[in-house]
């Protein structure tokens, strides 16, 4: 053997030896440390120096046999018929060199095919003896499997009766065991809160839950069963003639099948299913890895025949991989619209599920963690279809020594203010709502919102207007627009122009509880802004309060008392404060319930109605200053109702209250009564 054929043969052996590592760590372990695409090329370039240098193949070789050895925990059961793999396919030129082969082997021109998904999960053989569930194993080695009966027996999608009048003597059914999405999202929560392992992918958790040595484990995981064929059978009401029939007949035994089974002709409706199925992946119930390509004629199948490991009337066209290994180069901080900090893995480019990917999600602290992410590790990387994507696991073996433990900032990379992270949350929060560059979008809209400052026509199309020609930074920016400004934006002429800035000069008058929701501090809503409102009475003497103090107020825990302290904390956000007082935005203030005696509500359990104009004060005033001493104000006169406060046409609830000999106040009286 001369030297090149020698380096050859020690290449190869080097390539069994890998594979068969991958193969029992996937197989036997459930623990693959490889994506399935990088087993992939591990396997074709073994094929492809095998095909070339046919002397060069051993008994021994990966490309010789499906699988891996049986666990020894399991009893062994030699299969039937072999449960071979099947070829794969990656590009369209593939598909068609298929058919091409398939056409010229059967001597016709046009072949029908039975298509169907390629279920990412494990591969069974269920046989039925007179119609009765007897055995059931795993693929194995392809000719031998572990017996798992009884842990097949709690998978409830698997008939342990057949509905038949007259079951057959035999009947060997063959298909895939895998765990729904919903299931597996379920799974990896319950095993979070038990503080357990938590599983990489739905493949990896069917597996390791089917593989039990106790049934009882995996009847308490939710697995599913769907038949993509039969092996050995002994059944004369079967279907002989197409493979498409032979699903159908499955499928009346109450065998679950693949709704998105088909029948097509040729390499091209081949290549438009395989398209089809590519787009509907990421809404199917469960994962798929690709489509399967068999000649429908169970006859023509026969005629083809197989090749040493694979059928030659089959094909497996695959996906693109979703799942890839790279080199986690650093670690960035991304601001989001409300404050939250989210790290982002940089990646070194990688093409995984179609694209160039660079970054990655790590979503939070205890994600990383968790999965002990290090920068410069080697890592797993998943996308599937359209979804943003994450870092799965961390390939330990190839942890340098050099890696860095990355910790978070504790303040905001965009704007430099204080980064918390309350108690009961997972993310850490820029302080910084007012003024932070990353959060102007949301503060303003938030700010000009219904319930918060009411500036009608500024929406989020405007809003993003003003901040991409930066005529707005921040909310006090909004009252320092003029006309001409907003009207050199576009869609936006002088008229509309106009009806915005008469908007923002009404909204300078408004309530206390109103400008404090507006400010879009963390967890303060419009509840919490009127107890605030009410409680303090003034804004400086909210500023002024710390968190001890904000705690006194009924329904103001720690948490919330902690957000407003920080807010307040920041002085760019009490510098907006003044810049928006500057501009002439203004509210009534009073006392507030903390300075009343004993904290008496003398209005408690008094019902007030308001309607009509008031001469002097709006609506939400007299709401506020009312409920601020107790009182409720309803919508609708009732014989509850002890006060009416009628302005200027007051309407029906005028007369009602006249019928119904209800006190009726103007705002004299209602002024004199909170006196």
């Amino acid at each position: 053997m001369n030297e090149k054929i020698e380096k050859i043969r020690q290449y190869a052996q080097h390539l069994r030896a890998e594979i068969e590592l991958h193969n029992y760590r996937y197989y036997a372990l459930d623990n693959p440390t490889i994506p399935d695409a990088d087993y992939d090329k591990l396997l074709r370039e073994l094929q492809h120096i095998e095909q070339d240098y046919p002397q060069l193949i051993t008994a021994d070789s990966p490309t010789q046999r499906v699988g891996a050895a049986p666990l020894k925990a399991f009893s062994q059961i030699v299969h039937r018929m072999p449960m071979l793999s099947l070829s794969n396919a990656f590009e369209a030129v593939d598909v068609e060199a298929f058919d091409r082969r398939v056409c010229e082997g059967l001597s016709v021109d046009n072949v029908e095919y039975a298509v169907e998904p390629k279920f990412d999960g494990l591969a069974v053989s269920l046989c039925y003896e007179d119609g009765i569930f007897k055995t059931g194993a795993t693929r194995g080695d392809g000719y031998t499997g572990e017996n798992i009966t009884l842990n097949l027996r709690t998978i409830r999608s698997i008939p342990l009766l057949l509905p038949v009048w007259n079951p057959p003597p035999l009947l060997e059914v063959r298909g895939e065991v895998l765990m729904l999405k919903a299931d597996f999202l379920a799974l990896n929560q319950r095993q979070s809160a038990k503080g357990e392992k938590e599983f990489a992918n739905p493949r990896n958790a069917a597996a390791g839950s089917l593989r039990q040595l106790d049934p009882g484990i995996t009847a308490a995981r939710r697995l599913t069963f769907f038949a993509y064929g039969v092996g050995d059978y002994q059944d004369g009401d079967m279907p002989l003639e197409k493979h498409s029939q032979v699903m159908a007949y499955l499928a009346a035994l109450h065998f679950p099948i693949a709704k998105e089974c088909g029948v097509v002709k040729g390499a091209q409706e081949l290549l438009a299913y395989y398209q089809a199925i590519e787009v509907q992946r990421t809404r199917m119930p469960y994962d798929i890895d690709g489509v399967v390509y068999k000649v429908n004629s169970l006859a023509q199948q026969e005629r083809l025949g197989f090749v040493s490991r694979a059928p030659r009337f089959a094909l497996a066209h695959k996906f693109p991989a979703q799942e890839a290994i790279t080199q986690l180069l650093g670690i960035d901080i991304q601001v989001g619209r409300t404050g939250a900090l989210t790290p982002v893995a940089r990646l070194k480019p990688v093409f995984v599920g179609g694209v160039t990917v660079t970054n990655a999600t790590l979503h939070n602290a205890d994600e990383i963690e968790r999965k002990d992410v290090r920068i410069g590790d080697s890592v797993i990387v998943r996308r599937a279809g359209d979804v943003i994507p994450e870092i799965v696991s961390v390939i330990l073996e190839k942890r340098p020594p050099d890696v860095r433990v990355f910790v978070m900032p504790e303040h905001c990379p965009v704007c430099g203010a204080k980064a918390v992270r309350l108690v009961d949350e997972t993310v850490s929060r820029c302080t910084g709502g007012l003024f932070c560059p990353a959060q102007r979008k949301q503060a303003i809209l938030h700010f000009a919102s219904r319930r918060a400052m009411d500036i009608e026509g500024l929406g989020d199309k405007l809003v993003e207007q003003m901040i991409d020609q930066r005529i707005a930074r921040t909310p006090a920016d909004l009252y320092k627009l003029g006309l001409s400004a907003l009207a050199n934006l576009e869609r936006m002429a002088e008229k509309s122009a106009g009806n915005i800035l008469r908007a923002i000069e009404k909204s300078k008058q408004t309530t206390l509880a109103r400008f404090i929701y507006a400010l879009g501090i963390r967890n303060v809503g419009e509840a919490t802004a009127k107890d605030l409102a009410a409680h303090f009475g003034s804004l400086d003497r909210l500023i002024e309060a710390g968190s001890e103090r904000l705690q006194q107020i009924p329904d103001i825990g720690p948490v919330v008392a902690q957000s407003i302290a920080d807010f307040f904390a920041e002085a760019h956000n009490c510098e907006v404060i003044e810049q928006l007082r500057a501009c002439g935005v203004h509210w009534n203030e009073h006392e507030g319930i903390s300075a009343l005696a004993g904290n008496t509500k003398p209005l408690q359990g008094k019902t007030f109605v308001l309607t009509g104009t008031l001469p002097a004060m709006s609506r939400e005033e007299a709401k506020e200053k009312i409920e601020l001493l107790g009182g409720k104000v309803s919508g609708s006169v009732s014989r509850k109702t002890d006060y009416v406060v009628a302005g200027a046409d007051p309407g029906s609830k005028y007369d009602k209250a006249v019928n119904l000999g209800i006190t009726i106040l103007d705002e004299t009286g209602l002024l004199a009564l909170l006196q």
